[in-house]
């Protein structure tokens, strides 16, 4: 079985000092760049942490890399990736900030850990979907895609990015109080402008996550690695 790994930082710049849980994955070391393991960058919800998605992780991809770091901002002492102002209200300066700050630690951390970010999908949920998102939209060289369960707009973009190579899932609840069909429809529409490969998928859910959501994301998944 593969060691779990919780790490505090990569270096001593604080910008890398994320806590986090690094699991390699279940496959034999790989010798090369060409032939690394593609790797599953899970990012939580408000309130969670660096364990929250690290069990979706293991359903969606067994013999995938998982790097699962904890939001570092804190809302009446619960970890989140950004500030908001009110509830689907964001801080958008903050979370262009928080949001560089998370692409260098995942840059950082494909270089310390040897993985492949042409092979890195981020897995968010809620405010880790939003943030997954701004990633895509800001920083797309650091994911290959995304699976956002219950995203949002996190921010309407000044101009569209080149996304033509990068696979994204939205998959959304059909009553969501947070996460809007409006919002849903929007984000679709803002990465299928920036040319995408985007699929949406529908929940008979509130903004919890279900099992079908897994059993979609990792056919998904599956597709897209196959191609790869």
């Amino acid at each position: 079985m593969p060691k779990e790994r919780k790490e505090v930082k990569l270096n001593d710049n604080s910008s890398m000092d994320f806590i986090h849980r690094f699991i390699p994955a279940v496959a034999t070391a790989v010798k090369d760049n060409k032939n690394k393991s593609h790797a599953l960058l899970l990012l939580h919800g408000t309130g969670g942490n660096e364990d929250d998605l690290v069990s979706v992780g293991k359903m969606l991809c067994e013999n995938c890399v998982l790097l699962s770091p904890r939001g570092k901002v804190l809302e009446n002492g619960m970890p989140r990736f950004f500030r908001r102002l009110a509830e689907g209200v964001f801080d958008i300066k903050d979370l262009k900030h928080r949001t560089q700050e998370l692409a260098d630690f995942v840059e950082k951390a494909s270089q310390f850990y040897g993985f492949d970010l042409n092979k890195t999908i981020a897995v968010g949920f809620s405010n880790g979907a939003n943030i997954a998102a701004s990633m895509i939209l800001l920083r797309p060289e650091v994911l290959a895609g995304a699976i956002l369960f219950r995203a949002m707009v996190p921010f309407k973009p000044d101009y569209y990015p080149d996304l033509s190579t990068k696979h994204v899932l939205l998959s959304e609840g059909l009553h969501d109080p947070i996460a809007s069909e409006q919002e849903a429809k929007m984000l679709f529409d803002i990465m299928k402008k920036s040319g995408a490969k985007i699929t949406l998928k529908w929940q008979n859910s509130s903004h919890n996550l279900t099992q079908e959501d897994i059993v979609i994301a990792k056919e998904w998944l599956t597709s897209i690695f196959s191609d790869s």
